[in-house]
């Protein structure tokens, strides 16, 4: 452990072990436990090669091992510890009446609409912080996967690091089930799948981007599922086969159907159309998750409720 005044005024270090850290990603790994420290900052010293393991440099998305000894250097920070939210906050988030399901190493929540699922950013708060405050006896809580901010629906939260470590596992071996619904910009005729590979970039606003590339890009497949039509907007359900960043937006709006609400990717002039209608979230959703369990072998099937927002609006339809 480590006091607050160590840590803006002195070299610390850290130990992994095989219950603490080991399989985690390292910039995860220091989101944890230098609470307090802007999410940016971590990403600085990291890139800067000021953060060492085993006295060597690392990228942020270096994994963990079992006896890897981390150097974080003199750092100053402001009110570090666990962020302080106030009862209306936390009753507005609701977290209490989100969960879908739960053991004693797994919390799968139903994320609301315009919630991070972390701070950073801009954001000075997200769903793990709010979690955290909320379950102040687990020792361990970690996100296993992210939802885009606007973005609703499962989202899975680790109470250990082995159940981390074995989700993960289980997400890269592509057995897990994820299902997403989406609302969409116009007429589809039936069942289709994007086969497009997809590239990150940034904007000089400092904005991440996402777009097709067909010689730079990742392999990105998606499948999508007719549900329903309401004239010129049809209900979609997405299966990403890949998981990479904005996938089901970018590969919806490839296609000439873009999801409504998505201010990034989506068509601005009908999504303020769709707002005098009163659709005024983003309407996609991580609606299933289905998978065995690494730890139990219990067979999980989650089923998240859309919200009122979704509700209303395709009322309005």
């Amino acid at each position: 452990m480590y006091m607050q005044q160590e840590l803006g005024t002195k070299v610390i270090l850290l130990n992994v072990t095989e219950n603490s850290g080991a399989g985690q990603r390292i910039d995860n790994f220091l989101f944890n436990k230098l609470k307090g420290v802007p999410k940016s900052k971590i990403y600085n010293i990291l890139r800067r090669g000021e953060v060492r393991v085993n006295k060597g440099r690392i990228k942020p998305s270096y994994k963990l091992q079992d006896a890897d000894i981390i150097r974080v250097p003199p750092i100053k920070i402001e009110n570090v510890g666990s962020k302080q939210f106030s009862e209306q906050q936390l009753k507005e988030l609701d977290l209490t009446n989100a969960v879908l399901f739960e053991n004693q190493d797994l919390i799968i929540l139903n994320k609301p609409a315009g919630l991070a699922v972390h701070g950073g950013s801009g954001v000075s708060y997200g769903l793990i912080e709010a979690l955290r405050a909320l379950r102040t006896t687990e020792s361990h809580l970690e996100l296993v996967h992210r939802l885009d901010r606007d973005t609703s629906g499962c989202i899975m939260v680790a109470k250990s690091a082995k159940m981390l470590r074995a989700l993960h596992e289980l997400l890269r071996s592509g057995k897990m089930q994820k299902t997403y619904h989406a609302l969409v910009k116009g007429y589809v005729a039936g069942d289709f799948k994007v086969n497009a590979p997809l590239k990150k970039f940034t904007l000089q606003s400092g904005e991440r981007m996402v777009r097709v590339n067909e010689t730079e890009g990742q392999v990105a497949l998606t499948e999508f599922r007719l549900l329903e039509r309401y004239n010129n907007i049809s209900l979609l359900e997405a299966k990403p086969v890949t998981g990479r960043t904005h996938q089901i937006r970018v590969h919806a709006a490839y296609r000439g159907v873009p999801i409504i609400g998505d201010d990034k990717y989506g068509n601005k002039e009908f999504n303020q159309t769709m707002r005098k209608m009163n659709l005024k979230r983003m309407f996609l959703h991580a609606r299933q998750l289905v998978f065995t369990c690494p730890l139990t072998n219990e067979e999980i099937a989650v089923l998240a409720p859309y919200d009122a927002a979704w509700e209303a609006g395709i009322n309005n339809l």
